[in-house]
C-alpha cells in the first residue's frame, strides 16, 4: 500500500512521515520544495514535487498512490481552491482513501481560521474520494513562539478568559493521522481530536513556570488589544487578528475538545503541555 502526505516539509508532515516510516511504510513525500527534504530522500523516502496550485503536477504525485494525508495548505485565502486541486487529482488517481487535517467542530465553527477548513469539508462531502475528517485541536506548541517572552516577562499573554483549551502535542497528531492512514475502516469518520489534558490560560502559565523553572502568570486582555500586541511583536496583521479570535473562541469553549477520540486513536495518554513546554526551553 502507498501513502502519500501532502506538505511534508513542514512541522506535521515530517512527523507524518517519520511515523509511517516507523510503522514498516514507504511512504510518499510530496512538498513544492523537493531540496527542503533532501534527508528524508537519503533515507528511502520517494519524494516528489508538486505544490498546491499546480494541478498537473498534483496528479502526477499521486499516480500509483493509495491513501493520501492532505494537510491543510498555510497560504490563508487560497486554501480552499489549493486543497481542492489536491482533491481533483485524488479522484484522478483513485485514491481510496483522502484524511484531511481540519479544525474541530468544522461545520458550526465560527472562528476566522476554521472558515477555509469548512469550505475544503464542503468539497470534499461531493467529491467520488473516499475521505475521513481529521479535525485537529489546538497544538501545545502553538504557544512555544512565545514561551521565551514569558519567561523573561513572567507573564503569559491571552485573550482566552478563563476558557479552556484541549491541546496536545503536534507529535501525538502526527501519529495518530499515520495511524488512521496504515489501518482500515476510517473512509467516513469524522475524528474531533484533542488531548486528554484540558487547560485554562492560567493553568498554561502554570505549565510553563514549571518547565522554566520561574514564576509565570496569566494576565488576559480584550481580544483586540492581545491582536494589537501581536502586530507589535511583529506578527501580520491578518496572522494576528486570527490569533486573538482563536483565542476568543477558547474562551467560549470552542477549543476545549472532550471527544477522547485522539487518545482513542493513539492508544495512550496525549503529551502534557508541560513535557512540550520543557522540552522546547532545553
Amino acid at each position: 500500500m502507498t501513502i502519500a502526505v501532502t506538505g511534508a516539509s513542514g512541522q506535521l508532515g515530517r512527523l507524518v512521515v517519520e511515523e509511517l516510516s516507523r510503522a514498516g511504510s514507504t511512504p510518499v513525500a510530496i512538498v513544492r520544495d523537493p531540496g527542503k527534504v533532501a534527508d528524508l530522500a537519503e533515507r528511502g523516502v520517494d519524494v516528489r514535487g508538486a505544490a498546491y496550485d499546480d494541478p498537473a503536477a498534483l496528479s502526477r504525485a499521486l499516480d500509483g498512490v493509495d491513501r493520501v494525508l492532505l494537510i491543510s495548505g498555510n497560504e490563508f485565502g487560497a486554501r480552499v481552491a489549493q486543497h481542492t486541486n489536491v482533491i481533483r487529482a485524488a479522484e484522478h488517481a483513485g485514491v481510496e482513501l483522502l484524511a484531511y487535517t481540519s479544525i474541530p467542530g468544522a461545520t458550526d465553527n465560527p472562528l476566522i481560521l476554521a472558515q477555509e477548513h469548512k469550505g475544503t469539508e464542503a468539497v470534499l462531502a461531493e467529491s467520488a474520494v473516499p475521505h475521513v475528517l481529521l479535525r485537529n485541536g489546538w497544538y501545545w506548541e502553538n504557544y512555544v513562539g512565545g514561551l521565551a517572552h514569558a519567561v523573561e516577562s513572567g507573564v503569559l499573554h491571552g485573550a482566552a478568559g478563563e476558557g479552556r483549551v484541549a491541546g496536545a502535542a503536534r507529535a501525538d497528531y502526527a501519529e495518530a493521522a499515520a495511524r488512521v492512514l496504515t489501518t482500515d475502516g476510517h473512509a467516513g469518520r469524522v475524528y474531533e481530536l484533542g488531548g486528554g489534558e484540558s487547560l485554562t490560560y492560567a493553568e498554561l502559565a502554570q505549565a510553563i513556570s514549571e518547565a522554566a523553572g520561574k514564576p509565570v502568570r496569566y494576565e488576559n486582555l480584550p481580544e483586540a488589544d492581545y491582536a494589537a500586541a501581536l502586530i507589535q511583536a511583529g506578527l501580520p496583521q491578518a496572522y494576528a487578528e486570527a490569533l486573538a479570535d482563536a483565542d476568543a473562541g477558547i474562551a467560549r469553549g470552542i477549543l476545549d475538545v472532550r471527544s477522547g477520540d485522539l487518545e482513542k486513536l493513539l492508544g495512550r495518554p496525549a503529551t502534557p503541555a508541560v513535557e512540550v513546554f520543557r522540552a522546547a526551553l532545553n
